[in-house]
Order: C-alpha cells, then structure tokens, then sequence
C-alpha cells in the first residue's frame, strides 16, 4: 500500500460526538447522545439495538440525509457537515450507495435502468464489465427489463443493491436492507453483500434488528438510548442475541 493509499487512519466513515435532539426543554429526545463510532474500510459492520436507540439516525447523519444537532461526521477525510448542498449531492452521488428496507426503486423505469440511474446522474460511462458482474452475481440477468411492480420484493432488493454497487462507492450504508423480505431472500443477499466486502474491499455498514443478519457482519456495534453501548468482533447469531438481551429489547 503505497502512501496516497488509505491507510487504517482513514476509516471509512467515522462519528465525533455525534447528537441529535429533537424538541426542547423537558421534552427534548437524545435520538443520538455524543456518539464517537468508526467504521473501518473494507469491512461489513452492523449497528443493532432496540427500537428507538438511533440506529437510522446515526445513519442518516452519517450519510449526509439528516443533519445532526452537534457533533461531526466523517466520510473518508471529509467532514459532511462543511460541505454545501451541491457537495453534499456530489459525495451522496459519487462515494456513498445506499440499500434501503423499502427499496426506493424508480416505478417507471425498469429493473436495467434502476440500476445505471446514478450513472446517468453523473453523467458518467457505464461500466458495462462491472454491470454484466453484478447482474450476474445477483441473479438477475432475466429481469433487467421488468419495472418494479412485476418482481417480488427479494428482486426488487437485488437491484437494489446493484443499483448502490454500480459506481463502486468507498461505502454502503444499507438501513434494514432484508426488513422486507423472506428468509431465502435475505439469505441471498446478505451473502451477496459479504461477498462484495471479502472479493471487492467494499466497506459495508448495516443498520439491522435481525441477529441472523448480523452474523454476516466482521463487527457488530450496539446501541441503546443514543449511545455506543458495546461491540462484537466475528459476531454469532448467539451471541448478538446475549448481548441485545442485556441490552432490555
């Protein structure tokens, strides 16, 4: 690794006091109370807790979608908070891929065209290689021309994350990416997903409430009422359950 190279001191992504409250007074909510987290590269992390403890808010202030109260977030060297709208849209568009639980296809476009969307955004050329390797990967080479409303949710989430990979972003955020879907389908694509940290050095962070999902993960960090309450390396589906079970689920 040569020294422009990332080294281990520049994580994927990383957290600094990190808060956001919502309300004021007594009846303000720390949806997030000074978090400091980072997220390394190369890595598929996964960000678990009960219901409420800012798991998609500490997602959504990392990724540029929400803005927090204080506190500052990282993607690589470069501090979201100091960028501008335009800014903000070039890193969104450019360095970060996104899996959401609902999907977020466009209903009008099919399956083919979901995918390159944020090639044509950039006004980019297709990496027609890299499309054929992840359509294939996916399995889904046989619905590139459906739109949305003619495949089922686990097809839908494959193009997906086709859709997330194909500029080869430096990270995927993906919020309850299998909340949608089936065993088998979950299965799939969280294979799908290791496979692109192991084969590609994609860095992965994944908000999930699924200790099966988890186990996929190389790093598990837990949250509760706002704060980074623990963390699990090479996490089992036992023993993120242990741990959430202290965590009061």
């Amino acid at each position: 690794m040569n020294s422009s190279d990332h080294g281990p001191a520049s994580p994927a992504a990383r957290a600094v006091d990190l808060t956001k409250t919502y309300g004021k007074g007594d009846a303000a909510v720390h949806a997030l109370d000074a978090v400091n987290v980072e997220f390394e590269r190369g890595r598929f992390t996964a960000v678990m807790g009960p219901s409420g403890s800012g798991k998609s808010t500490l997602m959504h202030c990392m990724a540029g979608l929400d803005v927090p109260t204080s506190g500052r977030a990282f993607v690589g060297e470069e501090e979201i908070g100091l960028l501008d709208d335009a800014g903000l849209t070039g890193m969104r568009r450019d360095r970060i891929g996104f899996v959401f639980q609902s999907f977020n296809l466009v209903p009008t476009l099919t399956a083919a065209e979901n995918i390159t969307l944020p090639v044509d955004l950039a006004g980019a050329e297709l990496d027609q290689e890299w499309f054929d390797y992840l359509v294939k990967q996916l399995g889904i080479a046989d619905r590139l021309s459906h739109r949305p409303s003619e495949m089922s949710g686990g097809q839908q989430q494959r193009i997906a994350c086709a859709r997330a990979l194909i500029r080869r972003p430096e990270l995927i955020f993906a919020d309850e990416p299998t909340g949608n879907l089936d065993s088998t389908s979950s299965a799939e694509l969280l294979d799908f997903l290791r496979r692109s940290v192991a084969e590609h050095g994609q860095s992965i962070v994944m908000v999930t409430h699924d200790p099966r999902g988890a186990a996929y993960s190389d790093r598990v960090v837990f949250l509760a009422d706002g704060k980074v309450v623990g963390e699990q390396d090479s996490p089992t589906a036992e023993s993120v359950v242990a741990q959430m079970m202290t965590l009061g689920k």
